[in-house]
């Protein structure tokens, strides 16, 4: 399969950003120590508040606020976010975020934040209100898949 040059202009920036000595397997589901957002694919980290056949869709362009932060004990090193939809969020509904526990500590998400989810063409980005500085992308699943798996070094 052949990327077209917006899903290879993302991989090429999404890998830019993990450009420490790591394994690109862990590049997936954590930040390197060198950036500022963290990576995750769409499936393994948004669970909504209902059945929804597509994670993707159960999050709205908007500002969510945190509700719970707790540890994953199936998932060491991830923590789960549980968020409800600010006022004005169009369609919005609840939702679950699950992310390394160091986004969480880096970006000081606490119950009462409020941070903002924004629709991108490789996914959903989630960022500081405060700030708009993204914490998390979680990417989607296809383009996950076609993200190159190498061991990246200095």
């Amino acid at each position: 399969m052949r990327l077209t040059f917006t899903r290879l202009a993302c991989a090429a920036l999404l890998c830019a950003a993990g450009a420490t000595p790591c394994l690109a397997e862990s590049f997936a589901s954590s930040a390197s120590t060198g950036s500022s957002a963290s990576v995750g694919s769409v499936s393994d980290s948004i669970k909504g508040s209902s059945n929804s056949s597509s994670p993707a869709k159960t999050v709205a362009d908007g500002d969510y606020r945190i509700i719970e932060v707790a540890a994953l004990p199936e998932r060491p090193g991830f923590m789960r976010l549980r968020l409800e939809a600010m006022p004005g969020v169009a369609g919005g509904q609840g939702f679950e975020l699950e992310l390394p526990q160091l986004a969480v500590e880096r970006s000081r998400l606490a119950p009462g934040k409020v941070i903002g989810a924004r629709q991108r063409p490789f996914g959903i980005e989630f960022a500081s209100a405060e700030t708009r500085q993204p914490f998390f992308l979680a990417v989607a699943d296809d383009w996950m898949r076609e993200l190159p798996s190498h061991p990246v070094s200095l």
